[in-house]
């Protein structure tokens, strides 16, 4: 488990499912698309050029850094709140958990537990299971189930 990944919500990008099956994909796709050539006809497609571009950056660099480093919502309150308080994740503010997560917690049913191990097991046990994760070859992604 690398710090750097891991968001101020809990949730740690190196198990995202953009990271994990996306960033891959787009990477397949880019090497299949240059070897039929598409890479000269890119331009007459509508928009074709733009979508190279992303393609051929997102298959080289990703997309996402982690909120840390500057990816996802600049105005992500989440984030902006952390900051501001200077913790490293909220789990480990005074005035956790607050309604901030809320939606989250709704989003990803692990969150809370992960923040609950983080805060009462530390960072060693947090990476652990981010770790095991990632192993299994399990991608977090955001599921509206519950939401209202």
């Amino acid at each position: 488990m690398n710090k750097k990944y891991a968001c101020y919500c809990g949730l740690y990008c190196k198990n995202c499912a953009v990271k994990v099956k996306v960033e891959p994909a787009a990477k397949t796709l880019y090497n299949e698309m240059k070897k039929l050539g598409f890479e000269g006809i890119m331009s007459f497609f509508p928009d074709g050029e733009t979508f190279w571009k992303f393609l051929k950056t997102m298959s080289s660099k990703g997309v996402c850094k982690s909120c840390k480093a500057g990816s996802g919502n600049p105005a992500c309150e989440i984030r902006l709140c952390a900051k501001k308080k200077k913790v490293e994740m909220c789990a480990l503010c005074k005035d956790y958990p607050c309604k901030r997560l809320d939606t989250l917690f709704k989003g990803y049913s692990m969150l809370k537990r992960d923040n609950a191990v983080l805060r009462d097991e530390g960072w060693k046990a947090w990476g652990k299971i981010q770790d095991d994760r990632k192993a299994k070859g399990i991608s977090l992604a955001y599921s509206a189930k519950g939401k209202k």
